[in-house]
């Protein structure tokens, strides 16, 4: 007798922080805004083009899934590499993120820059013009990044929707409150518009330890 895969605990917790969220707004919000907000912590990791994922992983190597991502279609894949920075310091198992993308680009928080010896700019994610080049190390072979090492700036994906409820546009900032044991407020909260998303707030994980995010932290997103 076959039975489903149970859920993983990352698809369990979303359910559980969707829930939780929804009961915690305002009396008067509730019913009005349009989609329920998801807060996600990014760890470090990388996307790749097809060119990259050539010489990382041989010829036409196609990513394989590891896990769903919150936005449809995203992925963790399962393939990882290895950054090296100045001086042969290096972390391992960098994860990659999928789809295949146009342009090569390492995420990092500001502990990791301090660990390769990076000085990582602080980039919206694609913004890579003048940014560090790295050395990525797969099974394969290695690929040399000119450019494209970043410290993410925190974002909120959102359709259009959720900016006209919000009052915003693509590139306007806005504020996280994050309630809980280590309350604080995150500013300049780029926003992201796409017509297809779901509305999530992306934070890196020197963000999410400082607030010691859980699933069931009060969270408040304003502009």
């Amino acid at each position: 007798m076959s039975t489903s895969p149970s859920p993983s605990r990352a698809a369990v917790e979303q359910l559980v922080r969707q829930a939780v969220y929804a009961r915690l707004r305002p009396a008067h919000a509730r019913g009005q805004q349009p989609n329920p907000l998801m807060v996600s912590v990014s760890a470090r990791h990388c996307h790749v083009t097809q060119e990259a994922l050539d010489q990382l992983y041989g010829k036409g190597y196609q990513l394989t899934v590891h896990k769903p991502l919150y936005q449809t279609g995203h992925f963790a894949a399962k393939e990882t590499v290895t950054i090296i920075g100045p001086r042969s310091r290096m972390i391992s198992n960098l994860r990659i993120l999928g789809p295949i993308r146009p342009y090569t680009q390492v995420e990092l928080a500001y502990t990791d820059g301090i660990a390769l010896g990076f000085d990582l700019p602080h980039r919206i994610s694609g913004d890579i013009n003048g940014t560090l080049g790295a050395m990525l190390m797969g099974p394969a072979g290695y690929y040399e990044m000119r450019q494209g090492v970043i410290r993410a700036m925190r974002h909120v994906h959102m359709g259009p929707a959720d900016a006209e409820y919000f009052g915003v546009k693509a590139g306007d900032q806005m504020k996280l409150n994050i309630g809980g044991d280590a309350p604080l407020t995150l500013s300049r909260m780029v926003v992201r518009l796409e017509p297809t998303v779901k509305l999530e707030v992306h934070i890196d994980t020197d963000e999410g330890n400082a607030c010691h995010l859980t699933p069931d932290t009060p969270v408040e997103l304003v502009k």
